[in-house]
């Protein structure tokens, strides 16, 4: 279970600080929990744990030394200002915030905490901002409502990590322990504990990677969200909170940074080495679903060599992907496809080479007797309409009525640049960056900023991929903007249903 005991929550402040006494509602709500209260759950928890063994799928420390981390003395020190920072008189006020109708125990807001990192360690503003991002990436404290580990100086409220969780016990959560937590929490009907859009992927991998014991991982979240509704209420609050905080650093959300990955500096001047992570063996996107872990391999035996050689042999032969999967995806191209497949269907237009039709070659002459079929390709792709000479030409008037025309016009001025020759790309590069995405540009289209900051750092030695990045952005959002709104439009349903209705009149002469 990924939840400390009640002796342990009810000790998150250090000994030293045990006979300082000071108002209840500055207090944690940890250590206002009775001593009968405390002995009911453990007696709960005892009993619990008898059916079902709930310890043995809590998070193990790692066996080796905490002083043998690269990251160890990093930890003392910001553990040193915590302490601080926990101090019942001199520390960071820490409080339960009265709402209309509930609750808030044990929170800080982050210009108390930021004033206070100012007044003792006597820096700046930035700096202390940038001390208190940096404990807590680390999980040392934690925002109450989000699973970024950042601190705002404003009046979010923000709450200590109990030093049971803290990175210097040297946690290493398994992928069981994590689909446990995960599924717990689906189990509890709580808005604040529903599961966010990559903690509901990484649960649905998991789920399948554990698919034959998934019954007893579900047994051991049951048996833990029985034991957690028993603690008092304002306690499990704030355990939840904890434990979420804990899973956010070792398992943190899209775009956060990983501060639990060993840095391979760090590991090469401790003589280490570096493990691959599970996580890109199940395909997760965000943060790791193991962590990483190092083992000394200075002098590596034979054994250990013949072991590694016979692994990789074995990868080999493994597929990356599931054949069932790739026939599925064969399918339905086939399937979309065959109907414009010569050898299956007849083709609308007859092979010039073999006979003396020329309507191949002239078809685009003929806008008004578009087919039905050819339109209804245009419905696959934004590829397949822009190489349709009339598709292109219907997709240019609708970015007109959209004012977004612009946009089809970069993409086919980058498309044509690197067919330039040698000699003209230098000049297309100015054209295009004066015409599109100058300060003065006479045809502005609208990129992100990383977008633009790359584009213009490429140009100062221009080629004809300059603009990749930025024409690249603009395709993807014509393809998922303008043209679904092109597909969902009257405009293209009218010319689809009048080339169905042309065909009808042709069949009925006949």
């Amino acid at each position: 279970m990924v939840t400390m005991s009640s002796e342990k929550s009810a000790s998150r402040r250090k000994s030293t600080d045990s006979n300082v006494s000071g108002n209840n509602e500055q207090r944690p709500q940890q250590q206002q929990v009775s001593v009968e209260d405390k002995n009911k759950i453990e007696n709960a928890k005892t009993k619990e744990e008898t059916k079902v063994k709930v310890n043995d799928n809590k998070p193990k420390a790692t066996a080796v030394c905490a002083e043998d981390s690269p990251n160890y003395l990093v930890y003392k020190k910001m553990e040193a200002i915590v302490e601080k920072m926990l101090d019942e008189t001199n520390g960071v006020p820490v409080k339960t915030v009265k709402t209309f109708m509930t609750k808030i125990p044990s929170v800080f807001t982050g210009i108390d905490l930021i004033a206070w990192i100012i007044k003792n360690m006597e820096i700046d503003e930035q700096e202390a901002l940038r001390i208190a991002h940096l404990m807590a990436s680390h999980g040392y404290l934690f925002p109450i409502d989000d699973h970024c580990l950042t601190v705002k100086n404003d009046n979010t409220f923000y709450r200590f990590q109990t030093p049971y969780f803290w990175p210097s016990n040297c946690w290493e959560p398994e992928n069981t322990d994590y689909a446990v937590y995960l599924c717990k929490r689906t189990m509890q009907n709580k808005a604040r504990l529903e599961l966010a859009d990559y903690e509901a992927e990484n649960l649905a991998r998991l789920q399948k990677m554990f698919s034959r014991k998934w019954e007893f991982i579900f047994m051991q979240a049951e048996a833990q969200s029985k034991v957690d509704k028993k603690r008092d209420k304002l306690e499990r609050k704030i355990l939840d909170s904890q434990e979420r905080a804990f899973w956010d650093v070792h398992r943190p959300m899209p775009g956060c940074v990983n501060t639990t990955e060993l840095d391979i500096k760090k590991a090469c001047r401790s003589n280490k080495t570096m493990k691959a992570s599970k996580h890109s063996q199940i395909g997760v996107a965000c943060g790791r679903i193991s962590p990483t872990d190092t083992k000394d391999l200075i002098n590596p035996s034979i054994e250990t060599l013949q072991k590694e050689i016979d692994m990789l042999k074995q990868k080999l032969d493994r597929r990356c992907i599931k054949v069932s999967k790739v026939a599925e995806a064969l399918i339905g191209y086939f399937e979309q496809y065959i109907e414009y497949d010569p050898m299956f269907t007849q083709p609308e237009f007859s092979n010039p080479w073999i006979s003396d039709s020329s309507e191949l070659w002239e078809q685009d002459k003929l806008a008004k007797d578009v087919s039905a079929r050819r339109v209804k390709r245009w419905a696959f792709s934004l590829k397949e309409l822009l190489q349709d000479p009339i598709g292109r030409e219907q997709f240019v008037k609708f970015l007109d009525k959209e004012f977004s025309g612009e946009n089809l016009k970069f993409w086919e001025a980058v498309q044509n640049l690197k067919t330039l020759p040698q000699r003209d790309v230098e000049t297309g590069v100015t054209e295009i960056w004066n015409e599109y995405l100058g300060h003065d540009a006479s045809c502005p289209i609208n990129v992100d900023s990383r977008s633009y900051e790359m584009t213009k750092k490429n140009l100062e030695k221009c080629d004809r991929w300059s603009f990749d990045i930025a024409a690249a952005h603009v395709y993807h959002l014509m393809k998922s903007d303008s043209y679904s709104r092109y597909l969902r439009s009257e405009m293209y349903k009218d010319y689809l249903n009048g080339s169905k209705k042309k065909i009808l009149r042709f069949a009925f002469k006949f």
